[in-house]
């Protein structure tokens, strides 16, 4: 790999720890993510970083055992930037104090400026309106800075919100500049990279040429199969892979009865038509759908799909002579939802079906060179590949389908009334140009029937809910404000057009605390 300038991130468990990573990718930095428990001094000489920065956490400080940095961190000669957690173990480790049992802050809060002090370093330029608004979520605080900082910020529960040492340029805040509920945190990232004297020389174009010669080391002369849903992220992984190794690469599309309307026919299509890779169409709704009968609990939907996709490419690699490996789109968010890393406080939210279940029996390695990305950054290594852009626009869509959009028992009548009413649903948002400004949007059809009139007869049929949100990453997301008259509009439609379906809802929760995906 080339030797990009790089910052180290050492994380103690903090669920958004990947979001400082995406904001400084926006900003052109090539940083890498460690875990608190696997940085040692050795190895944080070897890396050579120019910057490092402490994530938030859920432990405490004041706790025995709790998650500490190695203190040569704080002996390199570089910039540090401890965020939360992070600003409470830079203060425990350098001599400042921390105490529990105050306040707890959680959400929007405003910090002021401490009197007497300029806002320099990576504070420089804020406090332009006389406060700054950001994101909290600590129950500790600092109540004693270590020996050589200056308080440069005060919040009403956190009197020590923002520090400085300029001499060390060590830098610490109570809360998360990472979010986008903190509107200035990218000017703090960016003064702190720009002070670090980074260059920005990590681009995706860089990326592609990076992963396209590690997938050839990785590769060598042998064969891939790679699962290719038709969703955007596979497609990338799909089409990367190629550029690197050709023919070595087959995909192999399943069809698991659970895709949206005329999806399997535009897949099949579109790479046949477009790119020269070979396809195998496998056809296993049957499949899918007969062990899913009866299932009603999301994990177990989510493992079984996980298990029956392992179990068919089993089936299709052994007929492909020669194939080794196994090609993903995992991406950043799924891994962050669905591992806890190791030894760390960090909590599992859901399983993945693509993230961490293949059995050694399956005889495959895997290749999962979008790991590192988030979606948006998938997209513009799309674009780097030729992509076009209708395509690359595509909303998400989850591996396991429409299973998780239909809360409850799934059967083949309720899969065809989703189909149907997410195809309106769809159709709605292209016609008033809204598509480009929602991250994700679907229909979810609910376990419970409700009385409805059509005409002068009585029905008696399913309730959906329409779901739409706007995200930049998909960690966190915001329901889309449609108007009235646009979801007025579409629930006649929903209901005139499709049998089965008497009612409609909108689905107004967050994230968090609610997930984008209904399960």
């Amino acid at each position: 790999m080339t030797q990009h300038q790089r910052l180290l991130i050492i994380d103690f468990g903090s669920q958004v720890t990947q979001l400082i990573a995406r904001r400084l990718r926006e900003l052109n930095v090539y940083c890498e993510i460690r875990p608190f428990n696997s940085v040692t001094e050795e190895n944080l000489r070897q890396m050579a970083p120019k910057a490092i920065i402490l994530s938030g956490g859920p432990a405490s400080v004041t706790e025995t055992d709790s998650p500490r940095a190695p203190q040569a961190v704080f002996e390199l000669d570089v910039p540090v930037f401890g965020i939360c957690y992070g600003q409470q173990v830079m203060m425990t480790q350098l001599g400042g104090r921390v105490e529990a049992g105050h306040h707890a802050e959680y959400g929007r809060a405003f910090i002021a400026p401490a009197p007497g002090h300029k806002q320099d370093g990576i504070f420089a330029g804020l406090f332009e309106t006389g406060r700054e608004e950001v994101w909290m979520s600590h129950g500790d605080r600092v109540t004693e800075i270590a020996p050589g900082f200056e308080v440069i910020g005060t919040s009403p529960n956190a009197p020590l919100a923002m520090i400085a040492d300029e001499a060390r340029h060590f830098y610490a805040v109570q809360f998360h500049p990472e979010v986008h509920h903190t509107p200035n945190g990218r000017r703090m990232l960016e003064n702190f990279i720009k002070l670090a004297g980074f260059t920005g020389d990590w681009t995706m174009a860089s990326y592609k040429d990076e992963a396209i010669r590690k997938i050839r080391e990785q590769v060598g002369d042998r064969k891939v199969i790679c699962g290719l849903s038709g969703g955007v992220d596979s497609s990338v992984a799909a089409v990367l892979i190629h550029e690197a190794i050709g023919d070595q690469l087959t995909c192999v599309f399943v069809d698991h009865g659970l895709l949206r309307q005329n999806e399997a026919d535009e897949v099949v299509s579109m790479f046949r038509d477009n790119y020269n890779i070979p396809l195998i169409h496998a056809d296993e709704s049957d499949l899918f759908l007969g062990s899913l009968e009866g299932v009603s609990d999301p994990e177990l939907k989510r493992k079984t799909i996980g298990k029956l996709f392992i179990d068919v490419f089993q089936k299709y690699a052994n007929q492909i002579d020669g194939a080794e490996f196994l090609a993903q789109g995992t991406l950043y968010p799924d891994v962050i939802e669905s591992v806890s890393f190791s030894g760390g406080p960090s909590v599992t939210i859901k399983s993945h079906h693509n993230v961490g279940g293949l059995p050694e029996k399956m005889g495959l390695k895997l290749v999962e060179p979008l790991r590192e990305l988030f979606k948006d950054e998938v997209r513009a290594l799309g674009r780097e590949l030729g992509l076009p852009q209708s395509f690359i626009g595509r909303h998400p869509f989850p591996g396991p389908g429409l299973a998780i959009r239909c809360p409850g028992e799934i059967t083949r009548d309720k899969l065809d009334i989703l189909r149907k009413a997410d195809a309106v649903y769809i159709d709605q948002i292209r016609k008033h140009g809204l598509y480009d400004e929602i991250w994700q949007a679907f229909v979810a059809i609910l376990p419970v029937r409700t009385v409805g009139v059509m005409g002068d007869g009585r029905t008696y049929d399913y309730a959906c809910a329409l779901r739409a949100v706007t995200s930049v990453d998909g960690m966190t997301a915001d329901y889309y404000p449609f108007t009235h008259a646009f979801l007025g509009e579409t629930a006649t439609r929903i209901i005139n057009e499709v049998k089965g379906i008497n009612r409609c809802t909108y689905d107004i929760t967050s994230k968090p605390p609610g997930t984008i995906e209904w399960e």
